[in-house]
């Protein structure tokens, strides 16, 4: 397995790098808790252009500034006061653009995953939803700004070739306030996989 490099992230096309990270693994390494899943959702936000994204017409604050580092920064923000939303920075340093980690499918320390979200056993529901998926890697807003080629937080590629067939295109969820760029294609995920969000899977 190999960490995926800068220049993977350091590209133009977001849109792209946001398809191209389905199914390709998201590890952390928190004092040593080890834990990894297979990522299998994911939406692509826009510099600028996108009235989706947090820095829509160049808006920059002390709450997005991460989304304007150098390509491979993790962006946390907390929404509704109580989910941590871990996004990958792409481009090049001040043009904005991110990708939201969506959901992934667990593959290591599930058991250390169970412990932080208070669950018994695993179910479909368990990283489905960015908050969720980043509560069991134990990704929280403290860790905005982390660089993705270190090993706290890191996404790697393991050799695993998803077919194109499988991954599915929708517009993003939860921005039906965003004008047109609402319906913009920019979600992708492993179609029918049981830890994706419900709306569509197919």
């Amino acid at each position: 397995m190999k960490k995926l490099p800068v220049q993977f992230y350091k590209r133009a096309d977001v849109v792209l790098i946001a398809r191209e990270l389905i199914g390709k693994i998201i590890v952390t390494n928190f004092n040593g808790l080890i834990t990894s899943g297979r990522i299998v959702e994911t939406e692509a936000y826009v510099a600028i252009t996108d009235e989706a994204s947090h820095a829509y017409n160049g808006k920059r604050t002390a709450r997005n500034e991460q989304m304007y580092a150098a390509a491979g920064t993790a962006y946390v923000y907390i929404c509704y006061g109580m989910h941590h939303l871990f996004n990958v920075v792409t481009n090049v340093k001040n043009i904005p653009d991110a990708v939201l980690i969506r959901a992934v499918e667990p593959i290591t320390g599930i058991d250390i995953m169970l412990t932080r979200t208070g669950r018994i056993k695993l179910d479909n529901s368990f990283t489905k939803g960015p908050g969720n998926a980043a509560k069991a890697l134990g990704i929280t807003k403290k860790n905005s700004g982390i660089n993705l080629l270190d090993d706290e937080i890191y996404l790697a590629d393991d050799g695993f070739v998803m077919d194109d067939k499988l991954i599915g295109v929708s517009k993003r969820i939860g921005i039906n306030g965003s004008g047109d760029s609402a319906m913009l294609p920019y979600r992708f995920y492993v179609k029918e996989n049981h830890f994706v969000s419900s709306y569509p899977n197919k």
